[in-house]
Formats: structure tokens, sequence, C-alpha cells
């Protein structure tokens, strides 16, 4: 019997939602980037939302950021999320015959990690601009790229911890 090679049918539309992904970081950072000074901030929901500009030269939540060796850990960061890129593509096109809530999943980490590894090899550093009070709690600016690989991360665990149906191809 031969061996039958699925066609990953749907990976072009997974590849569409990454490329979405990457461009609606790269612009919403090319806005603030024009339209807010470095440090600046312009309030919309009073005490709770803010769209800021500030640069991070660290991973998420700056981590890193302070380091006595910058240079190192913008490449290391670099090294990290070209492998880490490579091996969800590798998934999205082994996964790539259907959509499902994992294959979307890596479809939105794809697309944040290709916006935030885009401005690390140019600049050196990340644009964040989305500033969030929650009571008395500031989280960390993040962008674009950011929330799509958080949430993305969140769907692969929710679609990790719901039942499957085990299905029998051949």
């Amino acid at each position: 019997m031969p061996l039958k090679i699925q066609t990953p049918r749907r990976l072009p539309w997974l590849l569409l939602i990454s490329a979405f992904i990457y461009a609606a970081d790269q612009y919403t950072k090319l806005l603030v980037t024009k339209h807010v000074r470095l440090g600046g901030a312009i309030p919309v929901l009073d005490g709770i939302f803010r769209i800021t500009h500030w640069t991070n030269e660290g991973a998420a939540f700056s981590l890193f950021a302070d380091s006595a060796s910058p240079n190192a850990v913008r490449w290391g960061l670099v090294a990290f999320t070209v492998f880490a890129s490579l091996a969800v593509l590798t998934a999205l096109i082994w996964m790539g015959h259907r959509i499902s809530a994992a294959t979307i999943a890596l479809a939105l980490i794809l697309g944040g990690a290709l916006g935030n590894l885009h401005d690390r090899i140019l600049t050196g550093s990340v644009v964040d601009f989305l500033e969030v009070h929650i009571f008395s709690y500031h989280w960390p600016d993040f962008n674009i790229a950011d929330s799509a690989v958080v949430i993305g991360a969140c769907l692969l665990l929710l679609d990790s911890l719901l039942p499957h149906k085990k299905t029998q191809e051949g």
C-alpha cells in the first residue's frame, strides 16, 4: 500500500493569520513611533489604558534589559526567536492540513514572534505601546506581537486541556 501524504491545504490560511499579525504589529509600531514621542503617552481610558511609546531591549516584561552585555542579550534573543519560529513553522506545516485551536494558536505565535524579531534585528529593541492599569497594578507595556504570542500560548494551553476525539486515518 503506497504511503498517503496529506497536503497541508489549510496552511496558506494559517500563514495568512501570521502575516496579518506581523503586518498589524509593524503598522501599529510605526504609528506610535511617528505620533507619540518616546516616553510620552496618550490617555484612552483615564486611569486604565494609555497608548505609550517605550522601547524594550530585553525579553518579555523587560527581562534582561539591564544586562551588562546588551549586545549578547540582543543576539541571544534573536537566536532563540529564530529557533522558536522555525519550530512553530515546522509544527504548522506538520499540522497544517486542518484548522484547529492549536494551529490558530501556532499561527498567532509565529506572527507575533516574527514581528518582534524584525524590530530586534533592525533596531536592537522592540517598541511597546499598550499600557494597562488594573486597579493599583500597572501591567508592563506591550505590543500587538506580544499579545498574539500570549493569546496563542493560552489557546495552546486550553487546547491541551480539552478532550480530543481520536481519529483513524488510513
